[in-house]
């Protein structure tokens, strides 16, 4: 495997792989994300705008197989600012960490870590932040097409340091698999002081 940083406008180059890698793992529980390739570069402009903004991807060889996303919080989507408007934060303060993806055969061998640790360092080299901040959706726990195997991720977050702070929430829609129409998530965030 071989890693690689892009910042700010450079992740256009990656939108291809990290696109295709998004609809991937978002198809599973519990996302069940419906995804066009369409959306996707659009949604990831988002990033290639944000000259603070960083993706770190994974490779096999040409593939994109894993990569992680963060930019400054006043850079991303209202969605995502709303709840800390809310709160009374400082915006310029928080840097939002986004998607953290890997193929299920790349799994288990410490990139979840790795992900965090290259995102914490980038937001580090600015000196101007003092939070992290990320979100995850809520499914219930009898969802239909929760896998039997299907273990949350609440306990290595919590080992990294966040904590879930039940203030902030928001929607993001979406259509769930099979669907066309996009319906609300309720999106939580975890949030960690640097």
């Amino acid at each position: 495997m071989t890693f690689r940083h892009y910042i700010g406008t450079e992740i256009r180059a990656a939108f291809d792989g990290l696109a295709q890698l998004r609809i991937a793992v978002f198809r599973e529980f519990p996302y069940l994300y419906e995804g066009s390739l369409d959306y996707e570069k659009t949604y990831l402009n988002t990033y290639a705008e944000s000259a603070r903004a960083m993706l770190f991807a994974v490779y096999d060889g040409d593939r994109m197989v894993g990569g992680t996303t963060c930019l400054p919080l006043p850079d991303e989507t209202a969605e995502v600012r709303a709840p800390f408007i809310r709160q009374g934060y400082d915006l310029s303060t928080v840097f939002y960490f986004g998607e953290s993806l890997l193929l299920p055969a790349y799994r288990g061998h410490g990139l979840g870590h790795r992900f965090f640790d290259e995102r914490e360092a980038h937001v580090r080299t600015f000196e101007t932040y003092l939070t992290t901040t990320f979100c995850a959706v809520q499914r219930p726990l009898d969802h239909p097409l929760r896998p039997a195997q299907y273990r949350p991720l609440d306990a290595f977050w919590q080992q990294r340091g966040y904590h879930l702070d039940p203030a902030l929430q928001t929607t993001f829609n979406w259509p769930d698999l099979g669907e066309t129409d996009d319906s609300a998530k309720v999106m939580q965030f975890w949030t960690r002081k640097l």
